[in-house]
């Protein structure tokens, strides 16, 4: 399967889950060097078929295809420009993931222990209007990180070495946010303790090659039926 078809199928994928809604979203790849893929402007991810895919340059320049390069690809390039191994960015509006987002809850480190595997911590940038240059700089802290972030009312971006990678960051993240949110509902939530979640740490560090940034190193959080 070649480059562009693994996005367009990565572009269903998130629209059958339901990951986005009409317009909203939007999936790129790296060709090699300053060369990208991205999703146009405009158009449902379930309906994205060859000529909805725009080739670009490092500065969001249009190379080649037909239509409006993204409002949301200075957030994918600041990305790419700062993680020189990322390949894949995908930008949706999960909803468990997006709720959490909107609450301003801090999503956890201290439940799953598959999700510190995946994503190191998971920060909520703080709100910037989309498509102007405040939201790349929002994520900037967390950059080096990290694979997955949450935007402060309004989505969730994961990232890879690979597109199934960045999609599969995604799909997991929404997962546990809708188990969070079903197990707070339910109550009793069991915590890890602090010595397993550093023990984590050091297994997503030296196997997974994910930072941790000791800035922001706990991510604590007590449910609110949970003990």
């Amino acid at each position: 399967m070649s480059l562009k078809e693994s996005l367009i199928k990565t572009c269903h994928k998130v629209y059958e889950k339901g990951f986005v809604a009409a317009y909203d979203g939007n999936l790129s790849a790296r060709i090699e060097g300053d060369r990208f893929m991205i999703t146009r402007s405009g158009i449902s991810k379930g309906d994205v078929e060859e000529n909805d895919i725009l080739v670009i340059d490092g500065e969001g320049n249009l190379l080649e295809g037909e239509g409006k390069v993204s409002t949301e690809v200075k957030l994918h390039l600041r990305i790419y420009k700062k993680r020189p191994e990322i390949n894949s960015v995908i930008h949706c509006h999960p909803v468990y993931s997006t709720a959490f987002a909107t609450v301003r809850e801090k999503f956890p480190d201290n439940i799953f222990p598959e999700a510190i595997l995946s994503f190191g911590k998971v920060p909520i940038c703080r709100y910037s209007t989309p498509s102007t240059d405040e939201l790349p700089k929002s994520i900037e802290p967390f950059l080096e990180y990290t694979f997955a972030f949450l935007l402060e009312n309004h989505g969730a971006v994961t990232i890879g070495k690979t597109i199934n990678g960045a999609y599969f960051r995604m799909e997991k993240l929404e997962h546990a946010a809708k188990t969070l949110y079903i197990a707070n509902n339910l109550g009793n939530i069991k915590i890890l303790p602090n010595t397993k979640i550093e023990e984590l740490y050091s297994i997503a560090e030296e196997t997974y090659g994910i930072k941790i940034d000791d800035r922001n190193r706990v991510n604590r959080w007590t449910p609110k039926y949970g003990k």
